[in-house]
């Protein structure tokens, strides 16, 4: 029997709510065994320390992977049957992470459940896009970012509750049953947001040509990677947290999650202070800002960095500058998702998908520069952050090259 179809003219709070806790599976099955990584290194490295970090580079990988093919998928099949299957990989993969003895095996099972883990970050921004675009679309990706940021909150000091109680491997079972719940959870309740008659046949060449196309499309790619690199910027400071905070700077595992879950907040503020201004405040103005704001933080945290004054003496600098650049975060990402999907509602999965690709492969290659980087203070971590600021940087002037364009072709 046919999956069920609802008309995309609106999305109930319920729905905002569902999606955005199936998208907070990233954040959970990153953040929440951050606390555990020096049990980890010690149970199935060998007691080598930051080898836990290569593990995190297996997780981006596998979402890098699992996303570039789930976006024809959902293309051709709708949204909810490519979301129900990625639920159940990524159950299994996180139930052999619980189980595994050895660290190459627990990274393959790490691999797999991102794999699976992928459909929740493809399938809910298809979804939004199926519904709306604009500054509507951003009003529901900046809805999705509060519930979204919860997770940050609450998984490290999970995670560090978790291992007051129990084995680091405990995590691993609360993501199998979180997993679980979010399966049941779609299964009853939700509908397929694509209609039969959008629907994309899948096909080798077509899938080829329909990424070749997207790659082709500067307004699409110069927004793409500035959401990804955003995303860079981000994950660079999560890779690092644990050995900054944790190794660096000495805070205890409370400590570290309540910096945390302070951090998240932050950068849940500014994601719904951009959800007031999307309807008074063009999107690109709003980048532009949220750009200009992160450069100034991110070159003060380099500099500071740099010259000693941000470091061991003075912890509660680092966390200020930190939180500076992680709250100017907010205001990118989810207008620059909406800017990229804005003209593909007719192939939002696969879109929605190579956005994904990049923005986790970039997330990956940040965490294998983290993962290899000895820290004798915050410098490294300010020239990562200051690497992707760069980056954000020219994309955004491409992205504005893109629309001087087309403005000059519309009055010509």
């Amino acid at each position: 029997m046919p999956a069920r179809t609802t008309p995309a003219t609106a999305m109930p709070y319920w729905m905002i709510a569902l999606l955005g806790l199936l998208t907070a599976i990233g954040p959970l099955s990153t953040d929440m065994y951050l606390p555990a990584f020096p049990f980890m290194d010690s149970d199935l490295a060998g007691g080598y320390a930051g080898a836990s970090q290569v593990t995190l580079a297996a997780w981006f990988a596998g979402l890098a992977v699992g996303q570039f093919s789930l976006g024809p998928i959902s293309d051709r099949l709708g949204r909810r049957i490519p979301l129900v299957g990625g639920l159940v990989l990524f159950i299994a993969g996180s139930m052999g992470c619980a189980l595994a003895d050895g660290f190459d095996l627990f990274c393959v099972c790490r691999f797999v459940s991102a794999l699976g883990g992928a459909a929740s970050a493809v399938v809910p921004r298809a979804i939004v896009r199926d519904v709306a675009t604009g500054a509507p679309g951003a009003r529901i990706m900046s809805q999705l970012m509060l519930v979204f940021g919860v997770m940050p909150i609450l998984a490290p000091s999970l995670g560090s509750l978790v291992l007051s109680v129990g084995h680091w491997r405990w995590i691993f079972w609360i993501a199998v049953g979180y997993g679980m719940v979010g399966l049941v959870t779609v299964l009853a309740t939700l509908r397929d947001t694509m209609p039969m008659d959008r629907r994309i046949p899948f096909s080798l060449a077509g899938m080829i040509g329909r990424y070749g196309g997207l790659v082709r499309e500067p307004v699409f790619m110069s927004s793409a990677l500035l959401n990804s690199f955003s995303s860079f910027v981000m994950f660079a400071y999560i890779t690092s947290a644990p050995m900054v905070f944790e190794h660096l700077l000495g805070f205890t595992p409370g400590q570290f999650g309540a910096f945390f879950g302070m951090n998240a907040a932050m950068f849940i503020v500014s994601a719904q202070i951009n959800a007031r201004l999307v309807h008074r405040i063009d999107l690109s103005r709003l980048v532009d800002g949220g750009i200009g704001c992160v450069t100034v933080a991110a070159v003060a945290c380099l500099v500071l960095s740099l010259a000693g004054v941000a470091g061991v003496g003075h912890p509660l600098l680092v966390c200020v500058l930190v939180m500076c650049i992680t709250g100017c975060l907010g205001f990118i990402g989810p207008n620059a998702t909406v800017m990229a999907l804005t003209h593909h509602g007719h192939q939002a999965g696969s879109a929605s998908a190579l956005m994904g690709t990049i923005q986790f492969s970039l997330a990956a290659a940040s965490g294998f520069i983290m993962g290899h980087v000895a820290f004798h203070s915050p410098a490294p971590l300010a020239m990562v952050i200051m690497a992707g600021v760069v980056c954000m940087m020219a994309c955004n002037m491409w992205r504005q090259a893109c629309e001087r364009r087309a403005a000059g072709q519309g009055a010509s």
